[in-house]
């Protein structure tokens, strides 16, 4: 925060105070007790409605009171804590220190548990129901946004019920997976091969899976995939999990498999990111999560 933003907020923030404490006691009338007609009698506020006139008596002590402790207590919290500008206070609080201290004492209270499963291989965890729970829940805070809740994925995000996987679907994998993260990139081929070249790969890539596609362009686009695909995506178009290559031939499609939508990956490639959890779960945390990720393609 610069030095004049700090220096305005605090201005602000005691001029508010002060200005509130003296509106309080300059307007501060005593109760007039006088009848009506006496020399002492109440003023009234000028206000009639239906021959009744409203007295011009103070607040009730209990409220005014009440006004005067709120900015005694705001005075004290503003001496205690953050609040003034950049003064950080003289109990030193923050918002931070409190989160890490409520996450060290969650760690501290749940690791033994996290250690027992930690301890079990993760064919072993995923027969435990309670373990399962504690992945699913895990899995809700940090994948469904981008895999869905039901872990199917979305268009650019991996399906984790089937059996397709990009960098492999062992529980060794899957744990690789999560502790250091995947970045995926398939390069852009339209400056390279042409449009002509962009359909013909792609009729070609049609026929590895069994659709429909144009028998002569494929064959020309063949020869382009030889020259350009294979070293990633394989001869056969059944990928390579060691790059996190897609399998060309089984008919899933990561970026959707319309024709327009395959041309468009061709022609200007995709680039993918799965973050590393290593410095946001622990690793029993990890362990946990590895298992339900791993059970969900073996109970679809």
């Amino acid at each position: 925060m610069s030095t004049f933003w700090n220096i305005l907020i605090i201005a602000c923030t005691v001029i508010i105070l002060a200005g509130s404490w003296w509106l309080l006691f300059a307007t501060r009338k005593v109760k007039v007790t006088g009848k009506p007609g006496s020399e002492d009698e109440p003023q009234t506020t000028g206000h009639v409605y239906d021959g009744i006139e409203e007295y011009d008596n103070p607040l009730p002590s209990w409220w005014f009171n009440m006004f005067v402790l709120t900015i005694i207590f705001a005075v004290i919290y503003l001496i205690l804590y953050p609040g003034l500008g950049s003064f950080k206070g003289v109990l030193g609080w923050t918002q931070v220190g409190q989160w890490e201290q409520e996450v060290k004492a969650a760690e501290e209270k749940y690791a033994p548990l996290y250690n027992k499963y930690l301890s079990m291989p993760v064919e072993e965890v995923i027969a435990d129901t309670a373990a399962l729970k504690m992945g699913g829940r895990l899995y809700a805070n940090n994948c469904s946004v981008c895999h869905g809740t039901d872990g199917r994925g979305a268009f650019g995000f991996p399906n984790l019920t089937d059996n397709d996987w990009l960098y492999g679907g062992t529980a060794a994998d899957i744990k690789a997976t999560l502790v250091n993260g995947r970045k995926g990139n398939m390069p852009a081929w339209g400056n390279v091969i042409g449009e002509d070249g962009i359909n013909a790969v792609t009729e070609y890539v049609f026929s590895m899976s069994g659709r429909d596609h144009d028998a002569t362009a494929a064959e020309k686009g063949k020869t382009i995939y030889g020259q350009f695909c294979a070293a990633c995506h394989g001869p056969d178009g059944k990928g390579m999990t060691a790059i996190g290559a897609p399998n060309l031939a089984d008919g899933i499609w990561l970026y959707g498999g319309s024709p327009e939508q395959v041309r468009h990956t061709l022609r200007n490639g995709r680039n993918g990111v799965m973050p590393a959890q290593k410095d946001l779960l622990q690793e029993g945390k990890i362990h946990l999560l590895t298992a339900y990720v791993y059970q969900l393609s073996k109970n679809n």
